[in-house]
């Protein structure tokens, strides 16, 4: 049997178009002849992701992103086709990470720890992680801070290279030379001085050890004196210091009440100290012993006479 071109032509353009469609539907992430499980995620964001993209689990392929549908609320639910070796525990996140620089995109599953798994068109636990390009802003930050404080401190070390500094430089760098040079005049000038009036600090230092000496002798003394004054310290203390004391207190005490007495009128010199008129007697009986005592001088035949042979009687 003879098969025309035509049907040749046809054959081969079936099969091209077939060929076409499982090799598109195969980057779509639609394998044909595949028996895929199929889960579902739903997210808010899926920038960065797209059709074909893979599945991981700690970095290894386990199917690919099999559709996408926007839905009316602004979330896209995301349906991934996974090997049918693979089981996925109900309680896995389906994460929605970075995998370069640039914001590509791929779903990494967390696998649970439940003994239940999830069945052929669940809906898994979603989540999103920042991309790498996010996660490295603050350290961009960071670095555009750092760059711009270099920038700075390099700006300050230009003005200060510049020839007035240099110059200001130099001029330090010779003050700093004259004045270790006047340094060292003043130096050996001190030493010239000690060496004239080497003489005069040993009299000094001799003169010093003699009143060290004067002032140890003053110090044993001194300590004489101190040993002196405990000696009549200790005979004062040895003293009946107290009855003397105690025998001082009583006679005070007994004059005080000779004074009381004198002073209430009891006793001869109480009735002498406050009776007027026994000072009055006693300062008339004197003045008249004293006129009789006079008298008495004066005529003293009147009040005695004596006779060797007899007198004559008046």
């Amino acid at each position: 049997m003879k098969i025309s071109n035509e049907t040749k032509i046809g054959a081969l353009t079936a099969i091209s178009i077939t060929i076409l469609i499982l090799g598109y539907s195969y980057l779509r992430g639609n394998d044909v002849f595949s028996r895929s499980n199929k889960y579902y995620a739903v997210y808010k964001s899926v920038e960065g992701l797209s059709v074909s993209k893979p599945v991981l689990v700690n970095g290894f392929q386990i199917g690919r992103v099999s559709n996408m549908q926007l839905q009316p609320d602004g979330r896209t639910i995301v349906e991934f086709k996974i090997e049918p070796q693979y089981d996925i525990p109900d309680n896995t996140l389906a994460k929605l990470e970075s995998t370069d620089l640039l914001g590509g995109k791929a779903i990494v599953f967390e696998l649970g720890n439940s003994r239940n798994f999830a069945n052929n068109k669940d809906t898994l636990r979603a989540d999103i992680q920042g991309s790498l390009a996010e996660s490295l802003q603050p350290i961009q930050r960071k670095a555009e801070t750092l760059i711009n404080k270099l920038d700075s401190s390099l700006a300050a070390i230009n003005n200060i290279l510049n020839p007035d500094f240099q110059r200001n430089v130099d001029r330090s760098f010779a003050s700093i030379a004259n004045s270790l040079q006047t340094l060292e005049g003043t130096t050996k000038k001190i030493d010239n001085l000690i060496g004239t009036q080497t003489g005069h600090i040993n009299g000094i230092l001799t003169n010093a050890e003699v009143a060290s000496a004067g002032l140890k002798t003053t110090v044993n003394n001194m300590n004489d004196v101190t040993g002196n004054f405990k000696t009549v310290s200790s005979d004062l203390a040895n003293a009946n210091l107290k009855q003397t004391l105690d025998n001082a207190n009583q006679a005070v005490a007994n004059l005080q009440a000779v004074i009381t007495k004198i002073n209430s009128g009891k006793g001869s010199l109480g009735m002498l100290a406050n009776d007027p008129q026994m000072y009055k007697n006693l300062t008339d009986a004197s003045d008249n012993l004293n006129k009789l005592f006079i008298d008495l001088k004066a005529h003293p035949k009147r009040y005695v006479s004596f006779s060797v042979f007899g007198g004559k009687k008046d």
